[in-house]
């Protein structure tokens, strides 16, 4: 068992991320079985929803011409145009079926306003706009965070260098994540995530 002082944070362990999903990541579902086996060590356990309204600026469906997965321009900085998809109150939104959400302390939902996306558990994607996730854990006394989930190059990977530079000490299951790996997003992820002191596990 972790001290209480140590957190797991599962990352977007939806529907349109798994199998069959509007934005699956190859073998998404499975992350399930090693997350939930980790849920029985963990004192405090939170679990991230991405929950966009269907007008969102980052699905490449509201770009005319846009084709998924290129690049466009933000006011706060480039931001990959996705197909649509975890579209709040959606099946595709919801948690898998799979994933065990009882043992879960707090759920925070992400992307939800309309004009920025939000990769990380902790900012949104200009880099100041918190979740308030930072606040929930330092009440909760928590000082070291465990993340996995999907995907690993992007929502695991930016929520877990964003916890670094709070201050927690950060871990990432490799084991327990499974990565989209867009134009080499998952080396470059795990690079960072290195240099950033974060460890990598499994």
């Amino acid at each position: 068992m972790q001290p209480d002082t140590h957190a797991l944070l599962v990352i977007d362990v939806q529907n349109d991320f798994c199998p069959g999903g509007a934005l699956a990541v190859s073998d998404g579902d499975a992350v399930i079985a090693p997350i939930n086996a980790m849920m029985e060590d963990f004192a405090v356990t939170v679990l991230t929803q991405d929950w966009h309204p269907a007008d969102h600026t980052s699905f490449a469906a509201n770009h005319p011409g846009a084709e998924p997965f290129s690049l466009t321009e933000m006011p706060y900085g480039p931001q990959v145009l996705w197909p649509t998809h975890c579209v709040q109150g959606s099946r595709g939104a919801a948690f898998h079926e799979g994933l065990r959400t009882d043992p879960a302390d707090l759920i925070i939902r992400k992307g939800f306003r309309p004009a920025i996306d939000s990769y990380s558990a902790f900012f949104e994607n200009d880099k100041t706009t918190p979740t308030g996730l930072d606040g929930y854990l330092r009440a909760r006394g928590v000082t070291a965070v465990t993340l996995a989930g999907l995907a690993t190059d992007y929502c695991v990977a930016f929520s877990a260098l964003d916890a670094a530079k709070l201050g927690f000490d950060v871990s990432v299951r490799l084991d327990a994540c499974r990565a989209i790996d867009l134009d080499g997003s998952l080396a470059s992820a795990l690079e960072q995530m290195r240099a950033a002191g974060v460890r990598l596990i499994g």
